[in-house]
């Protein structure tokens, strides 16, 4: 049977993008690389809106002619105000704008003949020996690809079961103010000076880009999402805290990541797999994904064009890291462990660099012994041993 193309990518955003760049890229020998197909879906309820990524990184990366903004320093805010700043090393934290990097892959994968094509995708699914998009394009017209792979980065319909399922909601504003009252050097990765909602945990964030402009963040470890005012509240408050004075919003951004220990499939066939979130790569206990999204990308791409099948790519985070997550967010859940003391103490006990490789899953099973030595030794416990007792449910 002949296909349309080699590889269809479903979804235009870091996944997508990231994965099909990948495998696109033209071989230096003069080797043909595989057809890429990329569909995004048109403009609308079904297209996600702008977006804010960070990662760390050592060294000079990929993307840095993207950047927003980097820093060298994390500080962070400890429930009774004392302060953790810590240098990062070699490593920086590094912002990214989620329009400019998705400007920069079309138009890298448009140099190599790559369109990005507006389509509703409806179902994906095998058939004869590979994969077929159905859909319909931005003017209601039918839309089919066949293609002999095909990587799905939409949102699952339904979360996997799970025996802890959390949200990580926020809000955030690009704020301008009057004063210069910000410290361009240092991010605030947290900042634990605020109100903490019952069964729950609750941070501000701060990335500044100058003395007088920051994305200000609003976000809570919780079972459930704030409404606008609610949000409104919170970060008023905290800009309030920050002591601002007078500002300007200038820009919005809004959110929800689950935070589950539940399993993510990662094939929806024989010849379909999942990517992004979709795919495991969000870390259950801190949200981040974009790096976890560099890395999964690598390994599929290396495996596309050298003709090895995907599915012997093994999953961006290894069961070890899934297990000390799930054992996190039971002890977070459940109340046995204050989660403002927690990170507070984790920072000032640890050097930030390996705590933030802790965070990414990059650590060695030796440094996450003694990373674990610094944690609330009985309730983690108590937490991983009751884990094997509960059952596990497809949260609401």
């Amino acid at each position: 049977m002949g296909w349309d193309t080699d590889v269809t990518v479903v979804g235009a955003g870091a996944a997508g993008l990231s994965l099909a760049v990948g495998i696109a890229e033209p071989f230096p020998a003069g080797r043909r690389a595989p057809r890429v197909a990329v569909v995004e879906a048109p403009p609308g309820p079904l297209r996600s809106s702008g977006r804010t990524w960070c990662y760390w990184e050592s060294g000079v990366g990929p993307y840095d002619g993207l950047l927003a903004a980097s820093w060298n320093r994390l500080r962070l805010y400890a429930p009774d105000g004392t302060v953790i700043d810590r240098p990062l090393g070699a490593m920086r934290y590094k912002m990214l704008r989620s329009d400019r990097f998705e400007a920069a892959m079309v138009e890298r994968l448009g140099r190599w003949g790559v369109e990005v094509r507006q389509m509703a995708v409806e179902s994906v699914g095998d058939a004869g020996g590979g994969a077929v998009v159905h859909g319909h394009d931005a003017s209601g017209a039918p839309s089919v690809i066949r293609s002999g792979l095909v990587f799905d980065s939409r949102p699952p319909g339904r979360l996997p079961p799970a025996r802890t399922a959390l949200l990580q909601h926020f809000q955030g504003w690009f704020v301008r103010t009057a004063r210069p009252v910000f410290d361009p050097g240092a991010a605030i990765l947290m900042d634990f000076r605020l109100p903490q909602p019952p069964g729950g945990l609750a941070f501000g964030y701060v990335l500044p880009m100058s003395r007088y402009e920051a994305l200000v963040e609003y976000t809570q470890f919780s079972r459930a999402a704030l409404d606008r005012v609610g949000y409104d509240q919170a970060l008023r408050h905290y800009c309030s805290v920050l002591g601002l004075g007078d500002f300007t919003v200038q820009e919005r951004e809004q959110g929800a990541i689950p935070m589950s220990d539940g399993v993510y499939p990662r094939r929806g066939g024989r010849r379909v797999f999942f990517i992004g979130a979709a795919g495991g790569a969000t870390r259950p206990s801190t949200g981040y994904t974009f790096a976890a999204i560099q890395r999964q990308s690598r390994h599929l791409a290396e495996a596309v064009r050298s003709g090895r099948s995907p599915a012997r790519v093994p999953a961006v985070h290894g069961r070890r890291a899934r297990a000390m997550d799930a054992v996190l967010l039971r002890a977070l859940d459940t109340g046995r462990v204050d989660g403002g003391a927690f990170f507070a103490h984790l920072f000032s006990a640890v050097p930030a660099d390996r705590v933030l490789r802790f965070l990414d899953g990059a650590t060695s099973p030796l440094e996450d012994f003694r990373i674990g030595l610094r944690t609330p030794v009985l309730p983690m416990a108590r937490s991983l041993l009751e884990l094997p007792l509960l059952r596990r449910s497809v949260p609401a």
